[in-house]
């Protein structure tokens, strides 16, 4: 079994958002990077995969510069096998989409996993996408997954409850949690993942076809007010007027 899983580089939760003075573009300076949350239940499940199987291949994909490759290297002392980075900024959902789509096209792999999305865009675009490009079915999102040979059971959440599905290879899917707990690098990972291989390839296709116009940061809070309890008549008319929630 061939299992292709797709990472993100995202910026820590704790970072403090700055854009440049143009307001066109995310500053990244002083930023910590790490790899997509999400991405990582789909990684630790692949892995989990392949060794209860006893044979396979996980292989990680990312769609970035060279500034991705520490957690590039990171995935692989997790426990995967190899990787491929396609030399490309991560323009928009579309372009990322095309280039998973040719590495998966060219790798014939089995089974495509990736996080339901990206913490910092929060798109939930992509899988679905890949699979459209590829001709396959698309499961998301997805909280549990298991393999029988060339059939895969997967758990999804659905508005109001959940969906147990089947689906043969090949096949995309998005995960999140509770799907598995994500791993954690040892010392004897770390050490074998220098040496593992980490094949950079050009982008295809056409450039992004969004640009964007503006970034911009939310509104800050306002302050509170205080309303005295005997004087409900003016609560409702600020909840009214004011903050239109009634």
């Amino acid at each position: 079994m061939k299992f292709l899983v797709c990472i993100s580089n995202v910026p820590d939760t704790t970072t403090k958002i700055t854009f440049t003075p143009d307001n066109k573009e995310f500053n990244k300076a002083g930023v910590q990077f790490v790899i997509n949350p999400w991405d990582e239940y789909a990684l630790t499940r692949a892995i989990e995969l392949k060794e209860a199987a006893g044979s396979g291949t996980v292989t990680v994909l990312n769609v970035g510069e060279a500034d991705t490759e520490p957690n590039i290297r990171k995935a692989l002392a997790i426990g995967a096998d190899d990787a491929i980075r396609v030399n490309a900024a991560p323009q928009d959902a579309f372009f990322v989409a095309e280039q998973i789509a040719a590495v998966a096209k060219e790798g014939a792999y089995d089974v495509i996993l990736m996080g339901k999305e990206s913490i910092d865009y929060n798109g939930f675009q992509v899988h679905g996408m890949v699979g459209e490009m590829l001709g396959i079915p698309t499961v998301a999102p997805a909280m549990k997954l298991d393999m029988s040979g060339n059939s895969a059971t997967l758990e999804r959440e659905i508005e109001g409850g959940k969906e147990i599905v089947t689906v043969n290879t090949p096949f995309v899917a998005s995960c999140q949690q509770p799907m598995c707990e994500p791993r954690i690098p040892n010392m004897r990972g770390i050490m074998t993942a220098r040496t593992k291989p980490l094949r950079v390839v050009p982008a295809v296709g056409e450039p992004a076809r969004t640009t964007v116009a503006e970034f911009a940061l939310p509104p800050k809070k306002q302050g509170v007010k205080l309303i005295d309890a005997e004087n409900a008549g003016e609560l409702i008319k600020l909840l009214r007027n004011e903050a239109k929630v009634i």
